[in-house]
């Protein structure tokens, strides 16, 4: 006897099922667009899928897209390391090597969360010019790295909060001091936290526009800059943009597959207490 049907599950995952389908359809937009030949893709054949493929618009497209590649990894991978360490040992000092103040202080910090960063666009080009950063990847970094302080030493804070007091105190009875305990202690069992600060800061930084044009001249251009002007002008091969989005967002992508099931772990490690 067939079991009486649960009408409410019936209706939640249908609507489950549209919204997931209206999400993937600029994917496969996308998709189907930078496999085409630039003669085939037209409005009345957009939604068809190409009936030969052109693996060249990948290769072409980085091919362009290439020194704007190679600048984002350089500016997301040197900002996630350092933005990373600076907040493990900010959340250290904050979670276990109270002052004076303790408090004051790292709300003041987490005050740099709230700010949008498009109100201290100017203020910071000006402050990159007095440093002679401007134009460069080192000045970008330089920035993604002090605006990135805020979450990740609140994370970090969350997470070292939930390690016994007890661990610190035996480590000092041993003769350890703030650096000792740091390396031997907090460091080793940091692992969870650092996943989810580097997926953080990665995401973050791989797809931020809005500094990367203003603040690095065409040289160092990251690649949502370089995909943006691959896209410009009046007639656009859109075989090319669609394949240069997607080899942007391949790194990202990547770092969530292999990483995202610790990026859950590690969030929930750090919220039982805090």
């Amino acid at each position: 006897m067939l079991k009486e049907l649960d009408w409410g599950k019936v209706v939640i995952y249908t609507a489950l099922l549209l919204f997931a389908l209206i999400y993937i359809m600029p994917i496969y937009m996308t998709i189907i667009t930078a496999l085409k030949h630039p003669a085939n893709i037209s409005l009345a054949t957009a939604w068809q899928p190409p009936g030969d493929i052109n693996w060249g618009s990948f290769a072409e497209a980085y091919k362009k897209l290439g020194p704007n590649f190679m600048n984002s990894v350089y500016l997301t991978v040197s900002a996630t390391i350092i933005s990373a360490i600076i907040g493990s040992l900010n959340g250290y000092v904050f979670s276990k090597w109270k002052f004076p103040g303790n408090e004051i202080v790292f709300t003041l910090v987490l005050f740099g969360m709230f700010i949008p960063y498009q109100i201290i666009l100017i203020p910071l080009f000006r402050v990159l010019r007095q440093l002679g950063l401007y134009g460069g990847i080192p000045g970008l970094a330089l920035a993604h790295i002090v605006y990135g302080i805020p979450i990740t030493s609140l994370i970090f804070r969350n997470f070292y909060a939930r390690i016994p007091e007890s661990m610190i105190e035996s480590a000092q009875m041993d003769g350890a001091g703030f650096f000792g305990i740091y390396r031997r202690i907090m460091l080793p069992l940091s692992i969870p936290g650092f996943v989810v600060v580097i997926i953080w800061q990665f995401t973050q930084i791989w797809n931020e526009f809005l500094w990367g044009i203003t603040l690095t001249g065409h040289s160092a251009n990251p690649i949502t800059v370089g995909l943006a002007q691959l896209a410009g002008g009046q007639a656009v091969n859109w075989n090319l943009p669609m394949a240069g989005s997607l080899l942007a967002a391949l790194p990202v992508l990547l770092i969530y597959i292999f990483m995202g099931r610790y990026f859950i772990k590690g969030l929930l490690a750090g919220s039982v207490k805090g």
